[in-house]
């Protein structure tokens, strides 16, 4: 090295304005950056991004060549980073903007039936899934070194365009910490790069929750809440422990016998009379209301009905994702996807009623500033 003489000295600083003025120039091309920010000195915050890095960390090829990469994934050098199934891209800025790929096998059919066959009945719901409010044991089996959701070093395939011989340079180390920052956010990205579907998981709760209903004469029954978030449904809401009446019978009235007079005042203009529409009593002593004839609606005189047209118009009108429009509804994505696919008007629980009410009539601007406080 000393006789073809040292590169010449690139600042960080130097580095970072480099590469984001080539990620100006390919969003002017239409390409889509996105890049890994960090906040403050920690990698990963999340139980998911955490798990990550702790388990690349675990194998001796990595753990030695895996810390070259921090400073580069925290000072913000990971300019695009973009998980699909089975690949990381990834580009990074350095002396030059250097393109990284990272192959990783998809997860085997048996270990993926093996995974979601332990965690049966071990976990809530979708949400808890994803934020990693698992218990121990379900902890334990999705992070299993060899038999987990992560992948073992011989599944991981590196390539860097920097001249470095390392199998994994600085670029690479900076890019799988920045997966593990990237699942702090999306958790998801990790099924979805692994080639699984994380709501089998969840299809699996379900099932071992069933058969214990059927084992027990039909005694238990998952709620209303747990339903909705499992299979993205909301149900409708019935008055507890209502009993059906039976219809109520109604005395034909006797023939009146006699003529009122002309110098007779009629029962309405008696004084201290009730006005016409309140109850009546009959010979039979049975009392009609007016009020029973009225049936019962689901949706209040003023309110308009939701429909799922209604609920795509106002999420494209606000010109977010169904992930993004269901955290200001306070309800689960499948939710969404399951409202806008169903014809007609939509049985909603009062709570997503009342949500609905509240963003129904927001505009874009205040939509967008109302996602935001639910970060």
């Amino acid at each position: 090295m000393a006789y073809f003489g040292w590169r010449p000295y690139v600042s960080v600083a130097q580095r970072r304005a480099k590469g984001m003025k080539e990620m100006a120039n390919l969003r002017k091309q239409g390409f889509e950056v996105k890049p890994v920010e960090i906040q403050g000195r920690k990698i990963a915050r999340t139980f998911w991004g955490e798990a990550w890095c702790d388990h690349l960390e675990s194998f001796s090829d990595y753990e030695n060549r895996l810390p070259r990469g921090r400073a580069y994934v925290r000072n913000g050098s990971v300019c695009h980073l973009d998980i699909t199934q089975g690949e990381v891209k990834a580009m990074v800025s350095g002396s030059e903007l250097y393109n990284i790929t990272i192959k990783i096998k998809t997860l085997g059919q048996q270990k993926w039936a093996d995974v979601s066959k332990r965690c049966a009945g071990q976990i809530g719901s979708m949400l808890e899934l994803l934020q990693g409010k698992l218990s121990k044991s379900v902890m334990e089996i999705v992070t299993d070194r060899s038999n987990g959701l992560f992948p073992l070093p011989s599944e991981i395939s590196l390539k860097c365009s920097c001249p470095d011989w390392a199998v994994m340079c600085k670029h690479v180390a900076a890019v799988l910490y920045g997966v593990g920052a990237r699942l702090d956010d999306k958790p998801e990205l990790l099924f979805l790069l692994r080639g699984v579907d994380h709501d089998e998981l969840i299809s699996a709760e379900v099932g071992v929750a069933t058969a214990d209903a059927q084992a027990e004469g039909g005694r238990k029954r998952l709620a209303d809440d747990e339903l909705a978030d499992v299979f993205g449904i909301e149900m409708s809401e019935e008055e507890p422990h209502a009993k059906a009446k039976s219809p109520r019978r109604r005395t034909k009235a006797a023939p009146k016998t006699r003529k009122t007079s002309k110098d007779e005042s009629t029962p309405s203009e008696k004084p201290g009379s009730e006005p016409e529409g309140k109850s009546t009593q009959t010979e039979t002593g049975l009392t009609n209301s007016a009020a029973d004839t009225q049936s019962s609606s689901p949706e209040t005189s003023d309110s308009q009905p939701v429909t799922g047209k209604a609920v795509a118009r106002l999420r494209k009108k606000f010109g977010m994702s169904q992930s993004q429009f269901a955290q200001i509804l306070g309800v689960t994505a499948p939710s969404i996807s399951n409202w806008e696919k169903k014809p007609g008007t939509l049985v909603l629980q009062s709570r997503s009623r009342d949500a609905w009410r509240s963003v129904e009539g927001l505009t874009k601007l205040q939509a967008t500033k109302k996602l935001g406080k639910t970060h």
